[in-house]
């Protein structure tokens, strides 16, 4: 993509709404913008990136055994008066009359909807167990939307649902979505706490949430810092496994980690004093055991082996894929702009010329950009009439990982300058190699 092709309306004024660096830069970097309170479209460079996190968590749900599907945004009201809801929920629940007078809302979430598929199809305990998920977009009409995509109105979310015979399966069920969460964090390079949380609206006597640790998180949070020094790294997960799986799950949730909402002071007192951690959190993710909360009064029941009708045990697991973007900025930032995981970037590389309509460097410039796109690599090409100056602000801005910067004096040595946006550091190579190098960096991604 060239720049002067591209859609990519920076700002150079920060907006006075914006009160948090993701929401600052999102703005600034031409990722979003607002079109009511909390509601935003999502421009080009935005969207990219929205995309390629939504792809990182499909591909985690399905490595563990989960079945994606799509869910409307818009349920019947009659759904969700069927399990006890419907008036519970509050006003977040946007409320919608449609032209023959039936009463339907625009989904904050899908327990109701996906228990109705599933006891349309499913009437035996040998087809169990199943894990359902979508990612689709959600509505709650927040009192006070704020922070961007943070905390707004609607939302994409990963929701999954899990249907098993008896708790001891539903508590895996609930392990490995533990285990896939840790394993898509890590992957999105974020560091994401399990946390021992109040279960809310939804319900349920088991959850946790996933927390990134942040000054702008709106949770305090209480932890043993032996939790944050975790990681899955390359291990191989076997999901099949329920003793493996229930000893990483141990592993992650044994030392103390609390949101405020559940925090336990006399717990929290008997960490060691070297390990205690007061801080701010992000919450990025959300799951739930609830047993038959739903199945029982909907009448998602199942024939178990005794011929005898049972309601089925559930749990639900959300990932909030949209507000994902901005932890991630939250967490991978400077005083110039966003930088991006390589995971996550929308482009992995920039190109600067920095002498546009010179014969050599515009060529040189082209060679990159078809050798990059060879390897596989989506490249960013400014091919504006700019000064440099201005050239390397929008690439620091955006947050492209890599820069790769050809100029006269370069090209006149055979070579151009590889830039890490992370760590500013600099080498000279071949343009050959630059593009080996970048497409070795990528390939390991």
């Amino acid at each position: 993509m060239r720049l002067t092709r591209y859609f990519l309306p920076v700002l150079k004024e920060t907006p006075a709404e914006a009160q948090i660096v993701s929401h600052r830069l999102m703005l600034r970097a031409g990722m979003i913008r607002q079109s009511s309170a909390g509601i935003y479209s999502w421009l080009p460079l935005g969207f990219k990136v929205l995309r390629r996190i939504e792809q990182i968590v499909h591909e985690e749900q399905q490595k563990a055994g989960h079945i994606p599907m799509l869910m409307p945004t818009i349920q019947s009201a009659d759904l969700w008066r069927e399990s006890g809801r419907y008036d519970a929920y509050g006003p977040e629940m946007l409320r919608i009359r449609d032209r023959h007078d039936r009463d339907m809302l625009f989904g904050p979430t899908n327990e109701e909807l996906i228990t109705d598929i599933f006891r349309t199809a499913v009437s035996s305990y040998r087809e169990l167990p199943k894990t359902l998920y979508h990612v689709q977009w959600k509505f709650r009409d927040e009192i006070r939307p704020r922070f961007g995509v943070m905390r707004g109105r609607e939302f994409l979310m990963k929701d999954g649902y899990s249907f098993d015979l008896d708790r001891d399966s539903a508590i895996h069920a609930f392990n490995r979505h533990v285990v896939s969460y840790l394993r898509t964090f890590e992957r999105l390079g974020l560091k994401a706490v399990p946390m021992r949380a109040d279960a809310g609206p939804i319900g349920g006597d088991y959850s946790y949430e996933f927390l990134v640790l942040a000054e702008t998180g709106e949770s305090e949070v209480f932890l043993d810092r032996s939790v944050a020094d975790l990681a899955l790294g390359d291990r191989t997960v076997d999901f099949d496994d329920t003793a493996a799986l229930q000893g990483l799950v141990d592993q992650w949730t044994a030392p103390y980690a609390r949101t405020d909402e559940t925090h336990d002071a006399a717990l929290f007192d008997a960490v060691p004093e070297d390990r205690k951690v007061t801080a701010r959190g992000i919450e990025v993710g959300h799951i739930f055991y609830f047993g038959t909360k739903y199945s029982a009064p909907m009448n998602a029941v199942v024939t178990n082996a005794e011929g005898v009708q049972v309601p089925v045990e559930m749990g639900s697991y959300g990932i909030g894929v949209s507000r994902l973007v901005g932890a991630l900025i939250e967490a991978n930032h400077d005083d110039k702009g966003i930088i991006w995981p390589e995971s996550v970037a929308p482009f992995g590389v920039g190109i600067v010329n920095l002498k546009q309509g010179d014969a050599a460097a515009d060529a040189a410039c082209e060679d990159l950009y078809a050798g990059l796109a060879k390897a596989g690599v989506e490249t960013l090409y400014d091919d504006r009439d700019e000064r440099a100056g201005a050239k390397f602000a929008t690439m620091d801005l955006i947050g492209c990982p890599w820069r790769i910067t050809v100029g006269p004096r370069g090209l006149a040595k055979g070579v151009v300058e590889l830039t890490s946006r992370r760590t500013g550091e600099s080498v000279e190579l071949s343009p050959e190699d630059a593009i080996s190098r970048v497409a070795e960096i990528f390939a390991a991604v």
